[in-house]
């Protein structure tokens, strides 16, 4: 079972790197890692600036999709600088467009700050550009508003909704998770989930998919409709594939 667990998140796992010590040398390291002995990851997610560098390393059509993040992690800037921020990184090759919504400025009363950011960016992402919205959950932290965000995110446009960045103090949770699981079941539409944040072994990973698989079916997640964004899972991935012990948990993303 838990060799059956890692296969999957490998398949759904966008390998991350958005430390603020990412370099050349760790893009590079960064995309040799997501091909693996037992398969690629899904995608690797990394900080604009780096998108040119992972696309001449993995080049055109390759089976690791390169993602990256806008509007992060502050969720803060106009909505003219994120889509040009987007149209950017789509030129240099990205696959992928995760964009941090307005979050404090929802927190604040204000949705249509959601709704005109996703819409905006949704607009500026041809087919077959996927774009995730990062609600940033933790912050948000009452469940009635969690589901307002997921709402407005996925009637907005998003493709997927994605819980934090990672970058605050409580991330991906399995209760943001059942919600945001729930407004896609009942939104109707081919929407897709991303947990992020301190999902870093094959039983975190089994617990979120055994509730997507609760709430939406079986079949439900593949990695058009699900992904992991981590940096730590996949050292536990490989080590549960090849009959290893597990590394020690890094503290990070």
């Amino acid at each position: 079972m838990r060799e059956t667990t890692a296969r999957k998140a490998l398949s759904l796992l966008d390998l991350t790197d958005l430390s603020d010590g990412c370099d050349a040398a760790a893009i590079e390291t960064l995309c040799r890692q997501a091909q693996t002995p037992f398969g690629p990851t899904a995608a690797i997610c990394i900080w604009p600036r780096f998108v040119a560098q992972a696309r001449g390393i993995l080049g055109e059509g390759h089976a690791v999709r390169i993602a990256t993040v806008v509007n992060f992690p502050s969720g803060d800037l106009p909505v003219a600088d994120v889509v040009a921020e987007t149209r950017q990184a789509i030129t240099d090759g990205a696959d992928e467009i995760d964009l941090v919504v307005p979050y404090r400025a929802f927190l604040a009363g204000n949705e249509a700050a959601v709704t005109d950011m996703v819409t905006a960016v949704k607009a500026a992402c041809p087919a077959p550009v996927r774009l995730k919205t990062i609600l940033e959950t933790g912050e948000i932290k009452d469940p009635a508003l969690i589901r307002r965000a997921s709402d407005l995110a996925i009637a907005a446009g998003g493709d997927f909704i994605k819980t934090s960045t990672g970058k605050v103090a409580v991330n991906a949770t399995p209760e943001a998770a059942e919600i945001m699981l729930t407004a896609i079941k009942e939104s109707g539409k081919p929407v897709g989930f991303k947990p992020a944040g301190g999902v870093r072994t094959v039983a975190d990973a089994g617990l979120y998919l055994a509730l997507a698989a609760n709430i939406l079916g079986a079949d439900w997640a593949s990695p058009k409709t699900f992904r992991f964004g981590a940096s730590g899972l996949l050292g536990d991935i490989l080590a549960v594939l090849g009959g290893q012990a597990a590394p020690a948990k890094p503290a990070g993303y």
